[in-house]
């Protein structure tokens, strides 16, 4: 590949405030040059192995392809950003996380896992972090809003999609389908 098509697409991915789609790089920065999928994705794979070693990573996530710090250097990095971080609660995990493995859900049956009630505020928490989305409605009476994860909470988790979550404890997960199916 020509080092100034690579330099391009490495320029492209730094000044991007989002993450750059293959066919986004296709239809842009690289319309003239009509390069296939498998031309683009050979000219990211460069650019991996160009930056294997350094402090930064490409990484293609749910909405595309994006540079980032390397994750042993995030403590060091977030001196940058003295701001206060924002603590979850343990019920906005809980819910995340039931509808991260279980999703597309419905609040009653995030409650028959958890056993408690969800407040309006975890819900609210996570849209506001754009983690959460409407699904839909379940088709029964009174048509439930359905819950899931969206490509931000995907993004910001660094995968590429839900099946790259951890595995959970079989225990764990044995209660989850012993709830869910209630």
């Amino acid at each position: 590949m020509p080092n100034n098509v690579l330099n391009l697409v490495e320029a492209a991915l730094f000044v991007a405030q989002k993450p750059l789609t293959i066919k986004t790089l296709q239809q842009t920065i690289l319309a003239e040059k009509n390069f296939s999928s498998l031309e683009v994705k050979a000219i990211l794979d460069q650019l991996a192995v160009r930056y294997h070693d350094s402090g930064v990573e490409l990484c293609e996530i749910k909405r595309g392809f994006e540079f980032r710090a390397r994750q042993q250097y995030s403590n060091d990095l977030a001196k940058l950003w003295p701001q206060r971080k924002t603590k979850l609660s343990k019920a906005v995990l809980e819910t995340l996380t039931i509808i991260a493995y279980r999703g597309p859900i419905t609040r009653a049956e995030i409650e028959a896992i958890r056993g408690v009630a969800v407040a309006s505020s975890v819900i609210q928490a996570l849209l506001d972090k754009q983690w959460l989305v409407k699904a839909g409605e379940k088709e029964i009476p009174g048509k439930p809003t359905l819950w899931k994860t969206s490509s931000v909470f995907l993004d910001d988790f660094g995968l590429k999609s839900l099946q790259e979550l951890p595995t959970l404890d079989a225990d764990l997960l044995a209660k989850l389908d012993k709830d869910f199916q209630t």
